[in-house]
């Protein structure tokens, strides 16, 4: 599926607030230190070229010496290794704040890569389902374009675009979801047989979704601070709602009815794959609850996260393409 929804909530970490680690007088006087020593006239700072082009400042530096210094200290003395502006402390590479999680996020996104060119090449012209699908990729593209920009450089304004794009990733996941479930895809033109004509029910679930997305995004650009806790709610209840639904689908719940000219108690052979998505979606989810240090100041539980989302993305292609080639579908003469 598109990372789908778990994409997203890898970005729901308020990695700006203030951490015990940023807080403590150890580290101010640290920083205070540093700023007078390196960052005031006459003293000449001259970054290199991979901190100026990943705009790596002064007091950015300062601040990264100093967590590492304190870091260092508490590794030596076996004692708490503290967060700092919501970041665990890692080891910059080439200026890239977090590098194992910029390298999973670039793997999502060479596997959304294939999944488009896949869904492409295997799923007929035609089929109501296809654009939506093609869609779905390019809009998990985006995301993960984002995620390895925020990872590589936590700035004000990439993390609004990582935020956001994980919140219309899915958000589209729900909006693909009910209309294939929901049976909204166009059918086909009975003047032009080569058209597909839209429902009045796709087109106000459309709507639906866009008003929805765009309230989402004004209101967490119109406040002072970005509200953490509410981006965290919006995702989660969607991605949520996704994933209910695809479990109804898996199941013989009888609530859903998989194809028109079948009767709801029909289910393919493959409909089971739906719960197994939803249960390794979960069991990823998860290892955010398994927060701790990054092993090597490296690798933590939110790289690792990404990391397992990128076999469950793969997975997810073939069962959108197996569903999609279903002779069913024919039946509907939809195709």
């Amino acid at each position: 599926m598109r990372l789908a929804w778990c994409s997203l909530l890898l970005s729901l970490a308020a990695s700006s607030l203030a951490s015990s680690g940023d807080r403590a007088q150890v580290y101010q006087s640290c920083v205070a230190t540093c700023l007078s020593a390196v960052c005031q006239p006459p003293t000449t700072y001259s970054p290199s070229l991979a901190l100026r082009l990943t705009r790596w400042s002064c007091a950015d530096d300062c601040g990264y010496f100093c967590m590492h210094k304190i870091t260092d200290e508490a590794v030596r003395e076996g004692s708490r290794i503290h967060q700092y502006h919501g970041k665990w402390p890692f080891w910059r590479w080439v200026g890239i704040q977090e590098p194992a999680s910029v390298i999973f996020s670039v793997m999502n996104l060479a596997v959304h890569v294939k999944g488009v060119r896949r869904l492409q090449r295997t799923v007929p012209e035609g089929h109501p389902m296809k654009g939506y699908y093609i869609n779905l990729a390019f809009v998990s593209i985006n995301a993960w374009i984002w995620s390895s920009v925020f990872h590589t450089r936590d700035l004000p304004a990439t993390e609004a675009l990582d935020y956001f794009s994980a919140a219309a990733a899915i958000l589209y996941g729900l909006y693909y979801t009910v209309i294939r479930l929901y049976h909204l895809y166009p059918e086909p033109n009975f003047m032009d047989p080569r058209r597909l004509s839209s429902k009045p029910r796709s087109n106000l679930w459309r709507g639906l979704c866009l008003i929805l997305f765009i309230g989402h995004v004004s209101y967490l650009s119109i406040l002072p601070r970005f509200n953490y806790t509410y981006n965290m709610i919006f995702n989660v209840v969607i991605g949520l709602l996704h994933n209910v639904l695809w479990l109804a689908y898996a199941l013989p719940t009888g609530h859903i009815r998989r194809f028109l000219d079948r009767a709801p108690s029909y289910r393919p052979a493959y409909a089971y794959k739906g719960a197994v998505f939803v249960i390794a979606t979960t069991l990823a989810m998860s290892l955010e609850l398994l927060d701790f240090p990054p092993w090597l100041r490296f690798i933590d539980a939110h790289a690792l996260w990404h990391l397992a989302t990128v076999p469950i993305a793969w997975y997810w292609y073939g069962f959108l393409e197996e569903d999609a080639l279903d002779e069913n579908w024919r039946c509907n003469k939809t195709i």
